[in-house]
């Protein structure tokens, strides 16, 4: 159990970092993601061009394969809704 929090954790970070790094949000913003905080549309970091980085990303730090039908508008509605994904997928 303590195993898979340490993941769970992990994960959420490392689904904050990508969105730091590949968005450039300043160090606050990152920090502040809460798991209802919006993203698509309440980002003006996060547009469409974005979105490939971002999968990508997370493809390559997770060690995920996400596939284009993974991929719909709630995906990126909330910080939240994209660590469950992202957990999701590592644990598939």
């Amino acid at each position: 159990m303590a195993s898979q929090l340490r993941q769970t954790g992990d994960v959420t970070e490392t689904v904050r970092a990508v969105l730091a790094d590949v968005l450039a949000l300043k160090p606050a913003v990152a920090a502040g993601l809460a798991h209802d905080t919006p993203l698509f549309g309440a980002l003006p970091e996060l547009d469409s061009m974005a979105v490939a980085g971002l999968l990508t990303e997370l493809e390559d730090r997770l060690h995920i394969i996400i596939d284009d039908d993974d991929v719909d508008g709630e995906l990126f509605a909330t910080f939240g809704s994209l660590v469950d994904f992202a957990r999701a997928k590592v644990a598939a």
